[in-house]
């Protein structure tokens, strides 16, 4: 079974694609990782190893530091959990909110700091899997108005020119252990990996219906399952620079600007601090992934959940598509759905406000 195919994307580029934007990715321990390998390609080209993986609420994570709750709060598996990250440099900015759920009071205080403070150039967001096993068995409809109320009101608050996109949750392994599946919800494990692709199919029609963009993660990495680690829920390093890529490739597209050549200037894996990307006309296209630097964290966990062919694994994911054959074919071979035409990019914008943003 092939692998997921992208364009690798590395420091340099990322560094200047990124140049005086404000990042904030919202979501589970997933995200969380989307986060933290994001935050690390801007500092050098290189991998999470496991402890950075598998470690939550550290005070500081590769020069982040740790706002609120984690370690300065109570350590649990429960809803109440909270963590905000924060990565900060004199022209990146990159926030993480750890969310068990796509909309609740917790969120609306998110986003009243959206729209009375520092607004984002680019949210990264997903919330599925807390959603559908912890607060009620019968997830559907409360589900659905959640992510109906959560994308109206994002959409309200933020500009025009912000670049949304609602990450897809990854495929779940059969056999789920670990943190996450605390005894009150065990009974629930076999069943999650469906309720996740239901669930998927709701956030991607809502996403796409409010005019963000959405990443088909499911799809994606549906092939890459000796990636994903053996808890049946988390994925390896491997992958999440994959996830990297792929979001900072449609980031570029969106812009309307190519992203550098890796060999356009020196002294860019010091850590320095490179100069914005020029405005380009987009000429970006999916081309083969290629591993970027030489991997040497833990080895993939091969999990496989016994699919015995691909039109087997593909039958039941598309079990959807009769519902809107355009819209699943759309997503399932172009990865990204563009609901708008080329957003502004002025790499200065913010910069004087980004100076004086209160407390963070």
């Amino acid at each position: 079974m092939g692998e997921t195919t992208t364009r690798n994307v590395t420091h340099y580029q990322a560094s200047q694609l990124l140049h005086n934007k404000f990042v904030v990715v919202l979501g589970d321990s997933i995200q969380r990782s989307v986060y933290k390998d994001l935050v690390l390609l801007l500092q050098r080209d290189s991998y999470l190893n496991i402890s950075q993986l598998k470690s939550k609420g550290e005070l500081s994570f590769e020069h982040d530091c740790l706002i609120e709750g984690g370690r300065q709060g109570q350590m649990t598996n429960g809803t109440e959990y909270r963590e905000v990250r924060q990565y900060r440099t004199d022209h990146h900015l990159v926030r993480f909110y750890f969310i068990t759920r796509v909309f609740s009071r917790y969120m609306q205080s998110i986003l009243a700091d959206f729209k009375h403070d520092l607004k984002p150039d680019v949210v990264i967001v997903n919330s599925c899997l807390w959603d559908v096993s912890r607060y009620s068995r019968k997830w559907v409809s409360e589900y659905k108005e959640n992510l109906h109320q959560f994308f109206a009101q994002l959409k309200a608050i933020l500009p025009a020119e912000s670049l949304v996109m609602w990450n897809m949750t990854m495929p779940l392994g059969k056999n789920i252990i670990g943190g996450f599946l605390v005894p009150e919800i065990e009974f629930m494990g076999p069943m999650l990996r469906f309720d996740v692709i239901e669930a998927n199919f709701y956030g991607a029609k809502l996403a796409n219906a409010y005019g963000l963009d959405v990443l088909d993660l499911h799809f994606q990495f549906r092939f890459s399952l000796h990636h994903r680690m053996k808890d049946g829920v988390h994925w390896n390093a491997v992958a999440h620079r994959q996830i990297t890529c792929l979001v900072l490739a449609h980031a570029a597209q969106a812009w309307g600007v190519e992203l550098p050549s890796n060999t356009s200037t020196a002294g860019t894996h010091d850590g320095s601090v490179c100069a914005p990307l020029n405005m380009k006309p987009s000429t970006f296209s999916h081309t083969a992934w290629q591993y970027g630097p030489q991997y040497d964290g833990y080895k993939p966990v091969f999990y496989e959940d016994g699919f015995d062919s691909i039109s087997q694994l593909s039958a039941g994911y598309l079990s959807f598509v009769n519902n809107d054959r355009n819209t699943t074919h759309n997503a399932n071979n172009f990865v990204m759905k563009q609901k708008h035409p080329k957003r502004q990019y002025k790499p200065y914008a913010r910069l004087q406000q980004r100076h004086h943003h209160k407390n963070y």
